[in-house]
């Protein structure tokens, strides 16, 4: 399927590794040029190589961190003019209730709901003015089912998904479409991570870890960061221009809902 895209400019955060360089590389695949953005300077520049080698497509990186002030406004002074959005960052660590006090709740806030508000307020009016726009916040399953270790993550990424619900439907009338993407568990850095939490508070071993996680999961087996991309460079299509302020979420049915 041609997605009608090629040619456009897309910025794609935290996309050095996982499920942001799952949607970078769908997005070149399309003929998309890209701002690629993370932390880690060395990953960052090896994902852009690969991606400029493979599709052909002018790669701009920014290594910086998006949750200070000055790391966004170093990505949004190169990435102006961006049509595409893609919302990304590493959740906050695990965790239970009692071990969290407010300067956690507000590094959680700062990742996963300031910093993407604040880069749709600074790109999104370029998008309106030329009348074409998309905007994908990758955000969490946690958002439509809390996990109960992950209350920071629920607290923050729950908060973007309210301002999102409301934000998406005043700017759809100028050809601006924002959707929310909620992953499950994929093969990630952060499933390791994760996998690693319950290997040490249970005393099993990782691959014990995994294969009780994958048990949760009607596909018994994680997701993977090419799946995830594709979908995420569908929602970034010319073919999704009626889908608006819309949670998908891509987690092989853990989620135990009939809506």
């Amino acid at each position: 399927m041609d997605l009608g895209i090629k040619g456009k400019r897309a910025l794609v955060c935290a996309s050095s590794k996982g499920l942001g360089r799952g949607c970078a590389e769908a997005l070149a695949e399309a003929g998309v040029d890209l701002v690629l953005n993370a932390r880690g300077a060395e990953a960052l520049e090896a994902t852009a190589t690969h991606i400029r080698d493979t599709y052909s497509v002018d790669v701009v990186t920014v290594a910086a961190d998006v949750a200070t002030d000055a790391g966004r406004d170093e990505l949004i002074a190169v990435a102006q003019g961006v049509d595409i959005l893609v919302n990304n960052a590493g959740g906050p660590p695990p965790g239970v209730w009692s071990d969290w006090d407010r300067d956690d709740f507000i590094k959680a806030l700062d990742a996963n709901m300031l910093a993407p508000i604040a880069l749709i307020k600074a790109l999104m009016p370029g998008m309106i003015d030329r009348g074409w726009g998309r905007v994908v916040n990758i955000t969490s399953g946690s958002v439509k089912a809390p996990i109960p270790q992950l209350g920071l993550s629920n607290s923050a990424r729950a908060g973007l998904t309210g301002y999102v619900a409301g934000t998406a439907r005043q700017v759809a009338q100028f050809g601006v479409n924002m959707n929310n993407m909620l992953p499950g568990i994929h093969a990630t850095d952060r499933a390791i991570s994760l996998d690693t939490g319950v290997s040490k508070a249970q005393g099993i071993t990782m691959d014990e870890a995994k294969k009780q996680r994958e048990a949760t999961i009607p596909t018994r087996r994680y997701g993977t960061a090419q799946e995830f991309g594709a979908m995420c460079a569908f929602l970034c299509s010319q073919h999704a221009g009626f889908i608006v302020g819309q949670n998908i979420v891509l987690d092989g049915g853990a989620i135990n809902a009939t809506i």
